[in-house]
Parts: structure tokens; sequence; C-alpha cells
């Protein structure tokens, strides 16, 4: 583990309190009525292996595509296209942004898809402002795909598009990206369907692992301050306050509270209804199936604690994995933003930088 300059970390914190005075049998922890030890126990092999059978059952092909809006942009110093491009994917409409540079020859672009963080939608015009800062070096060397999430705008330009269906944060976000990444595939002619990456923040981080554990194709992700498990302590604590009637600014979490939480706590769903739910958002319990992987979070970040990225980190070594194929690096005082991780930038441009040579293989 290293922290943001590089050097070996010190020492991990004791993760899931497993340091505690272990003396003899505990009662189960009941919180409002809702029996957490049975709740949040760690996932068995049966339920891995069934949530992994559920995802081989999903469809996350596009249909009915069609390009809404072509929109030249810059790119540096060059020129590029953005396409606004709608489809239906588990039969609702979806929309979402593909930005390729002119000129390029066919399947010479490794694709990127940016997972972004928060609950409300992307603007494409934000996006292209955020590249010139720092990833100006690569910014017309990738095919750029941007996707809202279901229920989500998509603004380019001053025009809203949105995306139909209900919100399904973390487990359906991953349908819709990675059918807009499909819809890229087939109408990109310069995007090389052998190197794809997905960089993600935050909720988006999250997104870009369960993407590449759901697709093989994915050969690189770099996450930013992303959860990693919801059977964990972060997650315990943000349901305790929910139960209680007090409702965290977290993305994602009207959602859980108003579909999980809620009618758990009502008795009108069982703790085997929802324990699903929460493990097909938990990256860590399929990390085995993780490509190449780097991590950037932030020692302060009172969004997401760094405590979601060391369960990661410790997974990821119990797993054998280290360098080049697994980085990560913690910023202290760093807080839940991009620019408070200082050189985090130039760690994530180097690392997709990677797929820019056609002979990159994913390390797994």
């Amino acid at each position: 583990m290293r922290d943001g300059r590089g050097f070996p970390a010190l020492a991990l914190v004791c993760l899931l309190a497993a340091c505690g005075d272990a003396a003899g049998p505990e009662r189960d922890r009941i919180v409002e009525g809702v029996n957490f030890t049975k709740l949040f126990a760690p996932a068995t092999s049966a339920e891995i292996n069934a949530i992994l059978g559920e995802w081989a059952g999903r469809d996350p092909s596009a249909r009915d595509v069609e390009i809404v809006r072509t929109s030249p942009v810059p790119l540096g110093s060059t020129q590029g296209t953005v396409r606004i491009v709608s489809h239906r994917v588990d039969g609702v409409r979806h929309f979402g942004a593909i930005l390729a540079p002119a000129g390029a020859q066919p399947g010479s672009l490794p694709v990127l898809v940016v997972a972004h963080g928060g609950d409300g939608g992307v603007d494409i015009d934000e996006t292209l402002a955020l590249l010139p800062f720092g990833f100006s070096s690569i910014q017309d060397k990738f095919v750029f795909v941007a996707p809202s999430f279901r229920s989500e705008p998509l603004v380019f330009e001053r025009t809203t598009y949105l995306s139909e269906g209900e919100p399904s944060p973390w487990d359906r976000d991953v349908d819709d990206a990675l059918a807009l990444l499909n819809v890229a595939l087939q109408t990109t002619p310069e995007a090389d369907p052998e190197r794809i990456a997905v960089l993600g923040f935050s909720r988006g981080a999250a997104v870009g692992m369960l993407m590449a554990e759901r697709d093989a194709r994915i050969d690189v992700v770099v996450e930013f301050f992303g959860p990693t498990d919801f059977f964990g302590p972060f997650v315990q604590d943000v349901v305790t306050d929910a139960l209680r009637g007090v409702l965290r600014d977290l993305p994602g979490l009207d959602y859980l509270n108003q579909q999980f939480i809620q009618p758990l706590k009502r008795g009108e769903l069982t703790i085997e209804d929802v324990r699903p739910e929460l493990l097909r958002r938990s990256p860590v319990y399929f990390a085995n199936r993780l490509p190449q992987l780097q991590v950037h979070h932030g020692t302060a970040d009172t969004t997401v604690p760094v405590g979601e990225a060391e369960r990661l980190f410790e997974v990821m070594r119990d797993l054998g994995r280290g360098e080049p194929g697994f980085e990560f690096f913690l910023y202290p005082g760093g807080g839940h933003n991009l620019f408070a991780l200082p050189g985090s930038i130039e760690r994530s441009v180097a690392f997709l930088s990677r797929l820019l040579t056609a002979s990159a293989v994913a390390v797994r």
C-alpha cells in the first residue's frame, strides 16, 4: 500500500473490528428491530455464486440505437465529435455520449468509459472542460464514453436528455454503462474492442469495478474514492442512521432507504431479501475477477471513508495482487475531490496510457 507520495504506508487499520474481545459468544446486534448480525454477516460462497449466476443471465445489449445529435468539439490542438446517442436497455430508453477525435484510423483508439459520481446525472460540458486539466496528453488518444444512469439527465450544450426507468444505483447502473459501451463499439469505427478502460468517481468508481467484474472485455479500471463493501462498517453506520430517521447526504442512499432499509424495518422485506441487494453492490466479493486496477482515496474523505479503500486493499493483498497490475494510493488529508489528491491525475493518466499500445493485455 502506498500513500499519495508513493511511499509505503506504515500499517492498515483493523478494518472490521476483528481485534476486539473474543471472550465468548455474543448476542446478535439488533438496531431498531433489524438483526444487524445476520444482515451484515459476510457473504457466503453460495450467495456469491447466486449473484454470479444472475449476472450471467442479464442482457446489456442495446436496442433501437439512435444518434440523437452530433456536434464538433475542440480537443486541444485537434478536433473531435460528440455524439449523443439513445438506445433501449431493459426496455427503457437510455442516453449517453460518445466522444471521438477526428481523423483516427479504424480500430486505432482504446475506449475509456467515464463513470460519474453523485445522483445528478452527467454534464458533458463539464466532462469536456475537465480534460485539459491533467488529461490533455490523452484527450485525443481515446474514444470517451459517458453514460447517464437510468432516471438521470445527461446535459450537453444546455440541452437535457433524460434517461428513463427507475433508479438502481450501482446495480442497473452497470447494465446502463455496459449497454452504452456496446453502442460505442458498434457505432464508432475508431474504437478498438480489445482495449477498454473505465475511469470512475465515487458512485461511478464502484460501477467501474462492477463492470469489470461482470465483463471480461474491460482491461483497466481507475477508481477514485468509491464504496467497495456494503456489508462493512461504513454502510452499517449509514443504515443505523437511516433506521433512526437520519438520512445522510450520500449518492444512492435515498433509493436504498426507500426500497430496502425502511421496508426491512417495517417487516415488508426480510433479511434474505436485502442481503443480495447489498452483495451485488459490493465489488470486494468479486475482486478475483478484477483486471488491472488503480485506486485513489483521501484519508480525510468524509463522504466515502478511507476504510472502503483499505478493505479493497486487504482483499487484493489476500488474492496475491500487487504492482504492476494493482496500484493503491492513499492521500494524507485528502477529501472526496479529485483535485484534493495531489498527483492522482498524473498517476491515472500513466495507468490508462498502458492501453495506448495495441499489445496491451489485461493483468488479472
